[in-house]
């Protein structure tokens, strides 16, 4: 193992899996700019979050040979680092590439924020969650895999893009299990 990178967040965001499950599951159709998650409200409750240096990696499918450049330039100014990988048409390139990274920040120290709902990277969590990572979910709690759910008995803690997060301008469409200290009944009226 590495020497740590002590006091410092990774935060991976699985641009796709989000985007895919607002579009798909909260709004049934594919998101308006205006209604996408506000990123750089992200990367703020990521240095919030433990009060530490935030390295901001937002994983980009380029199989296609071209890149979203308004939006990767919309990224670099919030200070995250785009990485836009390519592969086969076959090839889950954006889930190959937060494995390897999860994988690589198990071997060299740091705390974890993952911005996805896919259980493909569920064994790279478990790993991380070995007393010496903090790591954390960024969802939509009713959609991320349910054994994201499981491990937060080992650790891992789940933050809600809207509800802890407030990365949206206005609030969303979603049917999901309300606390009663946290019901705003001005929400429904």
């Amino acid at each position: 193992m590495e020497p740590a990178s002590p006091n410092r967040t990774y935060l991976l965001v699985d641009g796709e899996n989000i985007d895919a499950t607002l579009g798909m599951s909260v709004l049934g159709r594919r998101p308006a700019p205006e209604e996408r998650p506000r990123w750089e409200r992200v990367n703020t409750f990521a240095q919030h979050l433990w009060n530490q240096p935030v390295t901001a990696l937002f994983f980009l499918n380029a199989s296609s040979g071209q890149m979203p450049m308004g939006f990767v330039q919309a990224l670099l100014a919030l200070g995250y680092h785009p990485i836009p990988l390519s592969g086969s048409a076959t090839e889950k390139v954006v889930d190959i590439g937060i494995q390897r990274t999860l994988e690589a920040i198990a071997g060299r120290g740091g705390d974890v924020l993952l911005a996805s709902h896919d259980g493909d990277f569920l064994p790279q969590v478990e790993t991380l969650l070995d007393g010496e990572h903090r790591v954390g979910l960024l969802a939509f709690r009713e959609f991320a895999n349910a054994q994201f759910t499981e491990l937060t008995e080992r650790g891992l803690t789940i933050h809600d893009l809207e509800d802890d997060l407030g990365a949206f301008n206005a609030p969303l469409p979603r049917v999901r299990i309300i606390p009663i200290s946290a019901f705003d009944p001005l929400r429904y009226l």
